[in-house]
Protein backbone atom coordinates (compact mmCIF):
# COMPACT_ATOMS: atom_id res chain seq x y z
CA UNK A 1 0.00 0.00 0.00
CA UNK A 2 1.30 3.66 -0.94
CA UNK A 3 1.97 6.27 1.82
CA UNK A 4 -1.60 7.47 3.03
CA UNK A 5 -1.16 11.33 3.18
CA UNK A 6 -1.55 13.30 6.91
CA UNK A 7 -4.51 15.51 6.95
CA UNK A 8 -3.07 17.61 9.34
CA UNK A 9 -0.65 17.92 12.18
CA UNK A 10 -1.29 19.68 15.55
CA UNK A 11 -4.11 21.29 16.56
CA UNK A 12 -7.58 21.13 14.48
CA UNK A 13 -10.63 22.95 15.97
CA UNK A 14 -14.16 21.41 16.72
CA UNK A 15 -15.30 24.54 15.47
CA UNK A 16 -18.78 26.18 16.97
CA UNK A 17 -21.12 27.01 14.57
CA UNK A 18 -22.67 30.76 15.36
CA UNK A 19 -26.56 30.48 15.76
CA UNK A 20 -28.83 32.94 15.97
CA UNK A 21 -33.13 32.54 16.18
CA UNK A 22 -32.29 33.96 12.17
CA UNK A 23 -29.75 30.51 11.36
CA UNK A 24 -26.40 30.21 10.62
CA UNK A 25 -24.95 33.76 11.30
CA UNK A 26 -22.31 33.68 8.66
CA UNK A 27 -20.59 37.37 9.35
CA UNK A 28 -19.30 35.86 12.61
CA UNK A 29 -18.75 32.57 11.27
CA UNK A 30 -16.39 34.26 8.66
CA UNK A 31 -15.05 36.11 11.42
CA UNK A 32 -14.34 33.32 13.32
CA UNK A 33 -12.70 30.98 10.50
CA UNK A 34 -10.50 33.92 9.67
CA UNK A 35 -9.45 34.25 13.57
CA UNK A 36 -8.97 30.99 14.12
CA UNK A 37 -6.21 30.73 10.88
CA UNK A 38 -4.64 33.76 11.79
CA UNK A 39 -3.64 32.12 15.01
CA UNK A 40 -1.92 29.19 13.73
CA UNK A 41 -4.76 26.55 14.01
CA UNK A 42 -3.80 23.51 11.84
CA UNK A 43 -7.18 21.99 10.67
CA UNK A 44 -11.10 23.42 10.88
CA UNK A 45 -13.66 20.84 11.71
CA UNK A 46 -17.30 21.89 10.71
CA UNK A 47 -20.24 20.75 11.25
CA UNK A 48 -19.11 18.10 13.75
CA UNK A 49 -20.32 17.51 17.33
CA UNK A 50 -19.24 21.35 18.71
CA UNK A 51 -20.79 22.73 15.63
CA UNK A 52 -24.14 21.12 16.15
CA UNK A 53 -24.37 19.46 13.38
CA UNK A 54 -27.20 17.20 15.01
CA UNK A 55 -29.75 20.41 14.56
CA UNK A 56 -28.71 21.87 11.70
CA UNK A 57 -31.25 21.70 8.66
CA UNK A 58 -29.84 20.11 5.43
CA UNK A 59 -29.24 23.20 3.85
CA UNK A 60 -27.52 24.41 6.67
CA UNK A 61 -25.37 21.51 6.83
CA UNK A 62 -24.40 21.39 3.40
CA UNK A 63 -23.94 25.54 3.40
CA UNK A 64 -21.96 25.82 6.41
CA UNK A 65 -19.22 23.27 4.50
CA UNK A 66 -18.84 25.28 1.43
CA UNK A 67 -18.67 28.33 3.50
CA UNK A 68 -15.99 27.25 5.17
CA UNK A 69 -14.07 25.55 2.26
CA UNK A 70 -14.70 29.02 0.18
CA UNK A 71 -13.36 30.90 3.15
CA UNK A 72 -10.86 29.23 3.99
CA UNK A 73 -9.65 29.30 0.35
CA UNK A 74 -6.99 26.87 0.97
CA UNK A 75 -5.64 28.22 4.21
CA UNK A 76 -5.99 25.19 6.31
CA UNK A 77 -7.28 21.85 5.39
CA UNK A 78 -11.25 22.08 6.21
CA UNK A 79 -12.81 19.07 7.79
CA UNK A 80 -16.05 18.24 7.36
CA UNK A 81 -18.59 16.43 9.53
CA UNK A 82 -21.02 13.94 7.29
CA UNK A 83 -21.40 10.70 9.56
CA UNK A 84 -24.91 9.56 10.48
CA UNK A 85 -26.60 7.04 11.81
CA UNK A 86 -28.65 6.46 8.41
CA UNK A 87 -25.34 5.27 5.92
CA UNK A 88 -27.29 6.46 2.67
CA UNK A 89 -27.81 10.20 4.31
CA UNK A 90 -23.77 9.75 5.43
CA UNK A 91 -22.88 9.20 1.52
CA UNK A 92 -25.17 12.30 0.15
CA UNK A 93 -23.54 14.48 2.59
CA UNK A 94 -19.98 13.05 1.89
CA UNK A 95 -20.55 13.34 -1.91
CA UNK A 96 -21.51 17.01 -0.83
CA UNK A 97 -18.30 18.21 1.03
CA UNK A 98 -16.54 16.54 -1.39
CA UNK A 99 -18.04 18.56 -4.00
CA UNK A 100 -17.82 21.68 -1.59
CA UNK A 101 -14.42 21.26 -1.34
CA UNK A 102 -13.72 20.08 1.73
CA UNK A 103 -10.47 18.58 2.39
CA UNK A 104 -11.26 15.50 4.44
CA UNK A 105 -14.50 13.94 5.94
CA UNK A 106 -15.16 13.05 9.36
CA UNK A 107 -17.14 10.18 9.80
CA UNK A 108 -18.78 9.35 13.25
CA UNK A 109 -20.16 6.17 14.39
CA UNK A 110 -23.96 5.60 14.00
CA UNK A 111 -25.72 6.43 16.91
CA UNK A 112 -29.00 4.97 18.19
CA UNK A 113 -29.13 2.06 15.83
CA UNK A 114 -25.49 1.20 16.27
CA UNK A 115 -24.37 -1.60 14.75
CA UNK A 116 -22.09 -4.48 15.14
CA UNK A 117 -18.58 -4.57 13.93
CA UNK A 118 -19.30 -5.65 10.90
CA UNK A 119 -21.63 -3.28 10.26
CA UNK A 120 -19.44 -0.39 11.58
CA UNK A 121 -16.67 -2.10 8.82
CA UNK A 122 -19.27 -2.40 5.66
CA UNK A 123 -20.82 1.29 6.80
CA UNK A 124 -17.20 2.59 6.57
CA UNK A 125 -15.81 0.74 3.82
CA UNK A 126 -18.52 1.82 1.62
CA UNK A 127 -18.08 5.67 2.64
CA UNK A 128 -14.60 5.70 2.17
CA UNK A 129 -15.48 3.82 -1.11
CA UNK A 130 -17.85 6.35 -2.65
CA UNK A 131 -15.54 9.60 -1.21
CA UNK A 132 -13.23 11.09 -3.52
CA UNK A 133 -11.60 13.34 0.11
CA UNK A 134 -9.79 11.07 2.74
CA UNK A 135 -11.59 10.06 5.47
CA UNK A 136 -11.56 10.16 9.34
CA UNK A 137 -13.00 7.95 11.90
CA UNK A 138 -14.42 9.06 14.66
CA UNK A 139 -15.07 6.91 18.06
CA UNK A 140 -17.26 8.48 20.78
CA UNK A 141 -18.87 5.45 22.71
CA UNK A 142 -20.50 7.86 25.39
CA UNK A 143 -22.76 10.01 22.82
CA UNK A 144 -23.33 6.78 20.39
CA UNK A 145 -23.28 3.80 22.42
CA UNK A 146 -20.96 2.04 20.07
CA UNK A 147 -17.33 1.58 20.25
CA UNK A 148 -14.69 0.86 16.95
CA UNK A 149 -13.00 -2.44 18.37
CA UNK A 150 -9.01 -2.47 18.28
CA UNK A 151 -9.29 -5.37 15.51
CA UNK A 152 -11.72 -3.28 13.45
CA UNK A 153 -10.06 -0.47 13.35
CA UNK A 154 -6.94 -2.87 12.00
CA UNK A 155 -9.61 -4.10 9.08
CA UNK A 156 -10.38 -0.46 8.06
CA UNK A 157 -6.45 0.39 8.27
CA UNK A 158 -6.21 -1.39 4.86
CA UNK A 159 -8.70 0.87 3.11
CA UNK A 160 -6.38 3.08 1.04
CA UNK A 161 -8.78 6.25 1.42
CA UNK A 162 -9.30 5.79 5.71
CA UNK A 163 -6.22 7.62 6.93
CA UNK A 164 -7.03 8.86 10.50
CA UNK A 165 -8.94 8.36 13.92
CA UNK A 166 -10.41 10.65 16.17
CA UNK A 167 -10.59 8.46 19.01
CA UNK A 168 -12.53 9.58 22.08
CA UNK A 169 -13.25 6.50 24.06
CA UNK A 170 -11.33 7.29 26.79
CA UNK A 171 -9.75 4.36 27.49
CA UNK A 172 -5.87 4.53 27.35
CA UNK A 173 -5.58 0.50 27.04
CA UNK A 174 -7.44 -0.08 24.25
CA UNK A 175 -5.94 2.80 22.36
CA UNK A 176 -2.57 0.93 22.93
CA UNK A 177 -3.62 -1.85 21.38
CA UNK A 178 -5.36 -0.01 18.82
CA UNK A 179 -1.94 1.50 17.42
CA UNK A 180 -0.08 -1.93 18.41
CA UNK A 181 -2.54 -3.00 15.20
CA UNK A 182 -2.43 0.60 12.93
CA UNK A 183 -0.03 2.89 14.14
CA UNK A 184 1.91 3.03 10.40
CA UNK A 185 -1.11 2.83 9.00
CA UNK A 186 -3.41 5.19 10.75
CA UNK A 187 -3.19 9.03 12.01
CA UNK A 188 -4.29 9.23 15.57
CA UNK A 189 -5.90 12.29 16.90
CA UNK A 190 -7.12 13.01 20.41
CA UNK A 191 -10.84 13.33 20.79
CA UNK A 192 -10.59 14.64 23.96
CA UNK A 193 -8.96 17.70 25.36
CA UNK A 194 -7.36 16.08 28.81
CA UNK A 195 -5.41 13.46 27.00
CA UNK A 196 -3.86 15.61 23.67
CA UNK A 197 -0.10 15.01 25.37
CA UNK A 198 -1.08 11.01 26.71
CA UNK A 199 -2.71 10.21 23.01
CA UNK A 200 0.53 11.73 21.30
CA UNK A 201 3.04 9.60 23.55
CA UNK A 202 1.35 6.74 21.41
CA UNK A 203 2.47 8.09 18.27
CA UNK A 204 -0.97 10.10 17.73
CA UNK A 205 -0.33 13.71 15.33
CA UNK A 206 -2.34 15.75 17.57
CA UNK A 207 -5.79 17.09 18.17
CA UNK A 208 -9.29 17.98 17.28
CA UNK A 209 -9.79 20.06 20.20
CA UNK A 210 -13.31 21.88 21.77
CA UNK A 211 -10.41 23.95 24.05
CA UNK A 212 -8.79 25.82 20.64
CA UNK A 213 -12.03 27.65 20.00
CA UNK A 214 -11.13 29.53 22.64
CA UNK A 215 -7.27 29.13 22.59
CA UNK A 216 -6.34 28.16 19.36
CA UNK A 217 -2.58 29.34 19.52
CA UNK A 218 -1.87 27.35 22.79
CA UNK A 219 -3.47 24.15 21.67
CA UNK A 220 -1.73 24.74 18.51
CA UNK A 221 1.38 25.16 20.44
CA UNK A 222 1.32 22.07 22.80
CA UNK A 223 0.83 19.98 20.03
CA UNK A 224 3.70 21.75 18.30
CA UNK A 225 5.79 21.18 21.19
CA UNK A 226 5.27 17.77 21.72
CA UNK A 227 6.21 17.23 18.01
CA UNK A 228 9.33 18.82 18.06
CA UNK A 229 10.35 17.06 21.16
CA UNK A 230 9.54 19.50 24.60
CA UNK A 231 7.32 16.69 26.03
CA UNK A 232 7.97 18.15 29.66
CA UNK A 233 6.80 21.54 27.35
CA UNK A 234 3.76 20.30 26.34
CA UNK A 235 2.59 18.33 29.60
CA UNK A 236 3.14 21.19 31.93
CA UNK A 237 0.52 23.39 28.63
CA UNK A 238 -1.46 20.05 29.15
CA UNK A 239 -1.66 20.57 32.86
CA UNK A 240 -2.51 24.09 33.09
CA UNK A 241 -5.17 24.01 31.08
CA UNK A 242 -6.73 20.98 33.03
CA UNK A 243 -9.43 22.93 35.15
CA UNK A 244 -10.77 25.17 32.16
CA UNK A 245 -10.92 21.88 30.21
CA UNK A 246 -12.84 20.75 33.18
CA UNK A 247 -15.09 23.66 32.91
CA UNK A 248 -15.85 22.94 28.93
CA UNK A 249 -16.88 19.53 29.57
CA UNK A 250 -18.89 19.95 33.06
CA UNK A 251 -22.19 20.19 31.12
CA UNK A 252 -22.46 18.25 27.66
CA UNK A 253 -20.90 19.85 24.44
CA UNK A 254 -21.14 22.24 23.20
CA UNK A 255 -23.13 23.82 26.15
CA UNK A 256 -20.22 25.01 27.85
CA UNK A 257 -18.03 26.04 24.96
CA UNK A 258 -21.12 28.40 23.22
CA UNK A 259 -21.32 30.28 26.65
CA UNK A 260 -17.57 30.86 26.24
CA UNK A 261 -17.43 31.66 22.72
CA UNK A 262 -20.24 34.14 23.53
CA UNK A 263 -18.69 35.62 26.27
CA UNK A 264 -15.75 36.63 23.85
CA UNK A 265 -17.68 38.14 21.68
CA UNK A 266 -17.65 35.43 18.83
CA UNK A 267 -21.54 34.32 18.79
CA UNK A 268 -24.81 34.79 20.58
CA UNK A 269 -25.15 31.65 23.68
CA UNK A 270 -28.00 30.55 21.00
CA UNK A 271 -28.26 26.58 20.86
CA UNK A 272 -30.94 24.65 19.76
CA UNK A 273 -33.14 22.12 21.57
CA UNK A 274 -32.64 19.89 23.46
CA UNK A 275 -29.63 21.84 24.29
CA UNK A 276 -29.81 25.07 26.83
CA UNK A 277 -28.20 27.68 27.52
CA UNK A 278 -25.42 26.23 30.40
CA UNK A 279 -26.75 27.04 34.04
CA UNK A 280 -25.85 30.04 36.09
CA UNK A 281 -23.72 28.66 38.51
CA UNK A 282 -21.43 26.69 35.95
CA UNK A 283 -21.23 29.46 34.15
CA UNK A 284 -19.64 31.34 36.65
CA UNK A 285 -16.70 29.02 37.55
CA UNK A 286 -16.13 28.79 33.37
CA UNK A 287 -15.84 32.50 33.30
CA UNK A 288 -13.88 32.61 36.40
CA UNK A 289 -11.21 30.66 34.47
CA UNK A 290 -11.79 32.20 31.30
CA UNK A 291 -10.70 35.52 33.61
CA UNK A 292 -7.75 34.02 35.14
CA UNK A 293 -6.17 32.63 31.48
CA UNK A 294 -7.17 36.63 30.49
CA UNK A 295 -9.85 35.32 27.86
CA UNK A 296 -12.38 37.82 29.13
CA UNK A 297 -12.69 41.08 31.82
Amino acid sequence: MKKKITVFEGAATALVTPLTENGIDYDKFGQLIDWQIESGINALVVCGTTGEASTLSDDEHRDAIAFAAKRSAGRVPIIAGTGSNDTAYALDLTRCACEAGADAMLVVTPYYNKATQTGLIKMFTEIADKSTKPVILYNVPTRTGVNIAPKTYAVLADHPNIVGIKEANGDISKIVETMAYVGDKLDLYSGNDDQIVPLMSLGGKGVISVLSNLLPTETALMCRKFLDGDVKGAAAMQMKYHALIDALFCEVNPIPVKAAMAKMGWCENYLRLPLTPMEEANAEKLYALMREQNLIK
